[in-house]
């Protein structure tokens, strides 16, 4: 007989939860599209949804002026979808927003968007925008490395701060400054 108690069952959500990303990852990773149609969108949780959005409306009129009519079609369409995604989110969430557009051709030689939009399981810290030919995934296997977390102290002349470090993500806890006393001429060896 074995029970499984709350602390078991919220341990086991939580590598369920990082086996399903590690799929996800394993998925964007194999996925390629034709010419520069997949973007790669990653905000920090501090990001502003407007600022990406304008950054967004820029590429749009940059990509405007790309020669090839099928690729031109393929990235203006994935910005579009980016755009239209972002429009469902009023802030960005706590742990940041990863956002991955591509178009992808069907059988019947049609053009179909694929958007995936989550929040990541911790903090990101990392700010990407790329419209390649494949997904970018090193920011979020970087989240997967370590779940270990360090204590730090970093003292000079003008204070001291505490902090951690889990991953790549930092956390302040304390800071405070000091004033200490200026040099002064007297004392020292004799003239």
């Amino acid at each position: 007989m074995f029970t499984i108690t709350m602390a078991d069952g919220l341990e086991a959500d939580k590598y369920i939860e990082i086996w399903k990303f590690k799929k996800l990852i394993k998925d964007l990773e194999a996925a390629r599209g034709n010419g520069t149609s997949m973007i790669s969108l990653i905000m920090p949780p501090r990001d502003q949804i407007y600022r990406v959005t304008k950054m967004l409306g820029d590429e749009f009129s940059t990509a405007l002026n790309i020669k090839s009519r099928v690729n031109k079609q393929s990235v203006l369409g994935a910005i579009k979808s980016a755009q239209q995604k972002l429009k469902l989110y009023n802030e960005v969430p706590p742990n940041g927003l990863v956002l991955y557009t591509r178009m992808i051709v069907t059988e019947d030689a049609k053009e179909k968007k694929v958007t995936i939009d989550f929040e990541p399981f911790r903090p990101i810290n990392a700010s990407l925008y790329l419209c390649d030919y494949k997904f970018h995934t090193e920011v979020l296997n970087e989240l997967l490395e370590s779940d270990d977390k360090f204590g730090f102290i970093v003292m000079d002349g003008n204070g001291t701060l505490i902090g951690t470090l889990s991953g790549n993500t930092r956390e302040i806890l304390h800071t405070f400054s000091v004033v200490l006393p200026k040099k002064h001429g007297r004392g020292g060896q004799s003239a």
